[in-house]
């Protein structure tokens, strides 16, 4: 990985988990992808071409703030994410535009102008529409899928439904205990990669 871009994600990292949510407070029920876990999972991720870089096409099924949508923008071609809770989702422009000044301040590559969040239902065929009107792609064309682990059962029954074949799906908070889903096969090489990453193909 070229040194700039790789700087520019553990700056991009280190942002958005000094602002975790974790599992005590008001607004408990909320956590937060470890982005700095992902950087460790950077290397097999692109050794194994779940991600290809400038080609690969992300959705991420319950974006919250669009944190993981904001790291995986610098490899994807498209970075895309669903949100339910609106004023979660409201929550990303603010920190876009701190973490924007910082990289600029450090003279590191800001995110690149592909990232599109959506407000609804991943489960929701209004909301698909809306992602192919807005960006050009369909459900069926994205090759990486990812949640936190929240309704993991539901997303993985509409990957098998809806993705192409080889679609990979990402699931953040599995540790080992991985469950098994019909029309979907697990990657047991790399699963769960840091203790807590697994990884699906649609068959």
């Amino acid at each position: 990985m070229e040194e700039q871009l790789q700087k520019s994600l553990v700056q991009v990292a280190r942002f958005y988990d000094n602002r975790k949510v974790g599992d005590a407070g008001f607004l408990g029920f909320r956590r937060s992808t470890d982005l700095s876990i992902l950087f460790s999972c950077l290397g097999p991720l692109l050794d194994e071409k779940i991600i290809v870089p400038n080609e690969s096409l992300f959705l991420d099924l319950g974006c919250a703030d669009g944190r993981v949508n904001v790291f995986l923008s610098y490899l994807a071609k498209f970075s895309i994410g669903i949100e339910l809770d609106e004023w979660t989702l409201d929550e990303y422009m603010q920190l876009r535009s701190e973490l924007d000044k910082a990289l600029k301040k450090d003279g590191l590559l800001t995110p690149p102008e592909n990232i599109f969040l959506f407000h609804g239902d991943s489960m929701d065929e209004d909301v698909h529409g809306a992602v192919t009107s807005k960006t050009g792609i369909s459900f069926e064309q994205f090759d990486l899928f990812y949640t936190y682990l929240i309704m993991h059962e539901e997303f993985a029954g509409l990957i098998v439904e809806k993705a192409k074949k080889g679609a990979i799906f990402l699931i953040y908070g599995l540790q080992k205990i991985l469950p098994r889903y019909h029309g979907l096969r697990l990657l047991e090489h790399i699963s769960p990669m840091e203790g807590i990453l697994a990884f699906y193909r649609k068959e």
